[in-house]
């Protein structure tokens, strides 16, 4: 690896697969289907050993339906928050199930989608969430149907329904709880329709989540109602399998030393700056040399984090940031004309594969 030029994402599949093993247990045990949500994860380099796994991909827009119908291969989810009408016809070619998120564009493409596999997206009016800006149940959130009543109208319209309420939900107690409520709620219409889906954010492949009282959970859930089980996890899915391999550029002194590092929050882990949380470092590991990791683009508050390490940082050092493949790849962009980060991954056979370099022609082909 030290023959890499940094900065770049290092996919690691003997990792990934300890995920992915998890999900195969969670699906033979519970009945459920497991589908890639792409909005997390979309680098398709590893799909060849994901697919072995899981049984297809869920969208968020049409190219994300369209990389899964022509990467995945298997089964693909279609949601969006807005459908086009142009929209609606190039989905119609790729997606086997569409999931709509109001029943006004569920009836104005009715005629478009008459005959395929339809769903509607349901507010439960309740989420678990460690953020605001990530929960789908907050105020006056455009996320899904509310009324019950609404529901019962359209039910002969529609084959199942999505209940997308978590994000990052590591307590299985809750998650049961909540289930329960949407039993009681939605029961009598999930007995009329052939699948649900829980939606993505539960985090069941962390140590210690108790994976074989989750299963029971969903597979009395459709026993009881009658209905396919469909999970979409996405971090679940990629959590510890990935770094972000940087350089330490120069060290400054401003109360505290400053390491600046050939990477960015802004541009290439931007979840951390977006809810301000801190990107765990890999190595070094800890100690007693306190350092502020910061980016170097011309934004102040690009900021890593601030760390007790074993090792001083100089000019050279190299720092790994770990948990980067969850919503980094999908969101990184060319701010200040930085050099986009390559993709490299290290295969099951300890085989270290660069998949994707980026350069100035990358660079020039995103502007116009």
């Amino acid at each position: 690896m030290e023959r890499l030029k940094t900065p770049y994402y290092l996919i690691d599949e003997r990792k990934l697969l300890r995920n992915l093993k998890i999900i195969k247990r969670v699906r033979k045990t519970s009945g459920a289907k497991c589908i890639l949500a792409l909005k997390c994860f979309s680098t398709w380099s590893v799909f060849g050993l994901m697919k072995k796994y899981m049984d297809g991909t869920t969208s968020s827009g049409v190219y994300e339906a369209r990389l899964g119908y022509e990467k995945f291969g298997k089964e693909v989810h279609a949601y969006s928050v807005g459908f086009s009408r142009q929209d609606i016809r190039e989905v119609c070619k790729f997606a086997d199930k569409i999931i709509f998120n109001s029943p006004s564009q569920l009836k104005a493409f009715s005629d478009e989608v008459r005959g395929m596999n339809v769903g509607i997206r349901v507010n439960p009016g309740f989420s678990y969430s460690h953020f605001d800006l990530a929960d789908p149940a907050r105020r006056y959130s455009r996320l899904g149907v509310r009324d019950v009543n609404i529901l019962h109208r359209i039910s002969g319209l529609i084959n199942g329904m999505m209940f997308h309420f978590n994000c990052e939900n590591n307590d299985f107690r809750n998650f049961s709880k909540n289930l329960d409520r949407i039993g009681r709620v939605y029961g009598d219409l999930l007995k009329k329709l052939e699948w649900v889906s829980l939606g993505g954010g539960l985090f069941f492949t962390k140590p210690e989540y108790p994976v074989t009282a989750f299963c029971r959970k969903l597979k009395d859930f459709s026993g009881k109602y009658g209905v396919q089980v469909y999970l979409e996890p996405g971090e679940s899915t990629i959590t510890d399998s990935a770094e972000l391999v940087t350089t330490v550029l120069d060290v400054v002194h401003n109360e505290t030393d400053i390491a600046i590092v050939d990477a960015s929050t802004e541009a290439h882990m931007l979840d951390h700056l977006i809810y301000r949380t801190t990107a765990r470092v890999v190595s070094p590991g800890p100690g007693q040399d306190k350092f502020i990791i910061a980016g170097r683009s011309c934004l102040a508050g690009d900021v890593f984090g601030q760390y007790s390490l074993k090792t001083k940082l100089k000019p050279g050092s190299v720092i790994r940031f770990g948990d980067a493949a969850g919503y980094t790849m999908v969101k990184k962009n060319w701010f200040n004309g930085m050099p986009m980060p390559s993709i490299c991954v290290k295969r099951l056979d300890g085989t270290l594969e660069t998949v994707r370099s980026f350069g100035y022609k990358d660079y020039i082909a995103s502007l116009s």
